[in-house]
């Protein structure tokens, strides 16, 4: 069954405007979105808000949760947005797409965008071909999925793949990465501990005040591999 998509401008009601569901990007009040806010009070909102019909009523918004956010901070009564009936699938690679091009996009935000879009497009492409043995990646065009996002997002495979293992952090050590505390690649050994290490973790950097190094993770995975991992 064919989408129907209308470019229509509809002026709809803010508090109709619902945030997407599992939106992997922070909405921040901080300098940007005082910038925002005074340039929409002063011109209005010149890029429409893309929403769609959320199933149990209003507009789930797939482009412009800042714009909707500066514009319930206006109080203002109503928005421009651009209606667009769509799956499931589509919706998630767009909401992704409309927001990778911002400044200062977290880790955290990029690793949980990229495992979001993946997963979509693994869907809308289908299962892989037998000769395709890498798991949970489809084909594409004759490419992987993977491949495809990594041409389109500007990254290699390998980061992309980085960045989706941060999912596994809990969420102390996820803070730390996004602050900037701890780096990419000790962040990925950390993640393929189980919970409960990376909460002993966790107790045992915030009673030295410092992380561990790469070689430090690189042995704390190892060691949780052949089950030594201890506290201690």
């Amino acid at each position: 069954m064919t989408n129907k998509i209308t470019e229509e401008i509809k002026y709809l009601n803010v508090n109709e405007l619902k945030p997407f569901e599992e939106h992997p990007f922070k909405v921040r009040i901080d300098e940007e979105m005082d910038e925002l806010v005074d340039s929409i009070r002063e011109n209005g909102v010149v890029s429409p808000i893309i929403a769609r019909p959320h199933k149990d009523g209003g507009y789930e918004i797939i482009s412009g949760h800042r714009r909707a956010k500066a514009c319930e901070i206006l109080q203002l009564e109503q928005a421009p947005v651009i209606v667009k009936d769509i799956d499931d699938d589509t919706a998630v690679i767009l909401v992704v797409d409309s927001n990778l091009n911002r400044e200062n996009i977290l880790p955290s935000e990029k690793a949980f965008a990229y495992q979001m879009r993946l997963e979509a497009m693994n869907r809308k492409a289908g299962r892989p071909k037998k000769e395709n043995a890498t798991p949970v990646v489809s084909d594409f065009d004759r490419q992987r999925s993977n491949e495809v996002l990594a041409s389109e997002v500007g990254e290699s495979r390998e980061q992309i793949r980085r960045f989706i293992r941060l999912t596994n952090l809990v969420p102390e050590l996820l803070e730390l990465v996004d602050e900037g505390k701890m780096k990419m690649r000790p962040a990925v050994e950390i993640s393929y501990l189980d919970e409960d290490c990376q909460r002993d973790l966790v107790d045992e950097i915030d009673l030295n005040d410092c992380t561990p190094s790469h070689d430090q993770t690189i042995r704390m995975r190892k060691m949780f591999e052949e089950g030594k991992l201890t506290p201690e």
